[in-house]
């Protein structure tokens, strides 16, 4: 099998490289291949089987005043991979994201509840997520994720170990709720899903568990070492930023289910191992 990935140089896109370390791989940075460019997209997808996509415009506030921009990413863009995918015979696993529904649920999110975005960034994964599927409707994979950390990049938990450097306190919200999200455990399942026979469509790559960015701070802060009661609760009115965002953001995983594949696991073991691994050590606070 050979794989593509795009976005190759982001936090997910090299912990995918880790995990297809061994492979036949090309792997891609944004500055590598613009998604954008449809005839580069066709040759660079040719001649690959599973092509993952990583590459996305994901600075949510900017979208609400260049949403433009990032349609032309994460909508166009994806397009642009599902009908190069689909003329090559390839596979396409795109990294889609919770924003695409309003967060005012109160249960988990199926698989197929309406899309309903209450933001630019969200509008244009939601286009991106119709886009491949009409255009590569057998072999397109939307896997929705949310609440990203990671080794590799900046992240709300490597926020968190610097503040915790330079702040007695830090104060966070505690009304929205998610389930943080490993990017090792997701690159590995994302891989799972490649490698399988499971139906093309819809599955939430989330973690197991959930809790509100408040819970998922003092759980860093006692990885860390740290008194968690540093960390002290706050309302989204008092973070008021240009783009909304969901209050709920838990993910039902019956797809998985469904296609034979377990779960994702529990959110604080994959953090608990992400410490063990020293993910986290190019901050001044983390695990020592």
């Amino acid at each position: 099998m050979r794989y593509l990935i795009t976005g190759a140089s982001g936090m997910l896109g090299r912990d995918l490289q880790a995990v297809l370390a061994g492979r036949e791989v090309t792997a891609l940075s944004r500055a590598e291949l613009d998604v954008t460019d449809r005839d580069a997209v066709r040759n660079a997808v040719s001649g690959h089987d599973i092509v993952f996509n990583a590459s996305a415009y994901t600075k949510v506030d900017d979208a609400e005043s260049h949403e433009d921009a990032a349609y032309a990413v994460n909508a166009l863009g994806t397009e642009n991979l599902a009908v190069a995918a689909r003329a090559a015979g390839a596979k396409l696993v795109t990294i889609s994201t919770d924003y695409v529904f309003k967060g005012d649920a109160s249960a988990p999110y199926a698989e197929d509840a309406a899309r309903d975005p209450l933001n630019a960034y969200g509008r244009t994964k939601a286009a991106g997520e119709e886009l491949a599927i009409s255009a590569h409707p057998e072999g397109t994979y939307i896997v929705r994720t949310a609440w990203l950390y990671g080794e590799h990049g900046p992240n709300f938990a490597k926020t968190m170990l610097r503040l915790a450097a330079t702040h007695e306190t830090v104060t966070v919200v505690d009304d929205q709720r998610g389930q943080p999200t490993w990017t090792a455990d997701l690159a590995e399942q994302l891989l799972r899903l490649a490698d399988s026979s499971a139906a093309s469509g819809v599955y939430h790559g989330t973690a197991s568990g959930e809790t509100t960015w408040f819970g998922f701070a003092r759980e860093v802060f006692e990885r860390a070492g740290l008194d968690p009661a540093r960390v002290q609760p706050t309302t989204s009115a008092e973070f008021v930023r240009p783009a909304a965002r969901p209050a709920y953001s838990v993910l039902g995983h019956e797809a998985w289910r469904a296609a034979g594949l377990p779960m994702m696991r529990d959110w604080r073991e994959a953090l608990a191992e992400a410490f063990d691994r020293k993910a986290f050590d190019d901050n001044p606070a983390g695990d020592r």
